[in-house]
């Protein structure tokens, strides 16, 4: 070390980060060294350089881009900016530490499954009577739990409003069924209960008949909804290896789930309208 400058070598190994590394820092302009000198290119850094260092390795380590990175440590209040990275990379680890959770319970069940045990009855076919329910409707931006989740509690909130708004009370079971919209990458969610008989229309509802089902394949899921994709992917095998397709809208009929019970004592039958292919 010269005065109070580091050579390349000396500074990663500092940081413990590669000269390579540093190079591509440079390159890129998010850690320029202090001084290079014009005969040699020999780089060097100051010793008030360290600390920058430290903290783009210290990022780094969490996941963060380069581009958060180069915000943090060239932004007038770095406190402030480097507060909103840290909450930001925060909100994104429990999400996927959520995600993986949800994975490890798929895997567990499926587990549960090879060894005859898990949430699931066998896939009965049966037929389906003709049913009369108060519907409200939403648009999930795609297919998947992801998407279709958010969707769920405010299409029940605005139906059991309308409902009650109308002087009745909703009737269990509720029932969901999913339409794939047309041209879209759009998902139809529709959320229902049992209508009263007869019917009673009323504003922010729908009165919608569900027809009548030659055969359906029906599958018991027992357990919370995290767990419901797994479920529905048995389904679909199944109906596949027993050369089955599907010809109407699937839906999902909630026989048992109150709501002061907990999730995982929730019955719920998963159904698919079907013909041999």
């Amino acid at each position: 070390m010269v005065s109070n400058m580091y050579t390349i070598g000396e500074f990663a190994a500092l940081g413990r980060v590669s000269v390579r590394m540093l190079r591509h820092y440079d390159a890129i302009g998010l850690l320029q060294p202090a001084r290079v000198d014009d005969r040699t290119g020999y780089r060097h850094y100051s010793a008030a350089q360290l600390g920058t260092l430290v903290r783009i390795v210290e990022l780094r380590e969490i996941g963060c881009g380069l581009d958060e990175i180069g915000a943090v440590i060239s932004a007038p209040d770095e406190h402030a900016v480097l507060r909103e990275v840290l909450v930001r990379r925060r909100v994104e680890l429990e999400a996927s530490i959520e995600a993986d959770r949800s994975r490890i319970e798929r895997i567990a069940e499926r587990l549960r499954r090879l060894e005859g045990e898990g949430t699931m009855s066998e896939v009965e076919y049966r037929s389906l009577e003709a049913a009369t329910v108060y519907a409200v409707e939403g648009r999930a931006p795609g297919m998947g739990p992801e998407n279709v989740g958010p969707m769920i509690d405010p299409l029940l909130g605005r139906l059991i409003g309308a409902i009650e708004g109308a002087g009745r009370s909703p009737i269990e079971p509720g029932v969901f069924w999913y339409e794939a919209v047309p041209d879209s990458e759009e998902l139809a969610v529709h959320v229902s209960f049992t209508a009263d008989t007869p019917a009673q229309p009323a504003d922010g509802y729908e009165v919608v008949s569900l027809p009548a089902v030659e055969t359906a394949a029906v599958l018991e899921h027992r357990g919370d909804m995290p767990s419901i994709g797994g479920s529905w992917m048995a389904l679909m095998g199944q109906i596949a290896e027993d050369g089955y397709r599907i010809v109407g809208p699937t839906r999902e009929v909630y026989v048992h789930a109150p709501d002061d019970r907990p999730q995982s004592e929730w019955v719920t039958e998963l159904i698919a309208p079907v013909e041999k292919g």
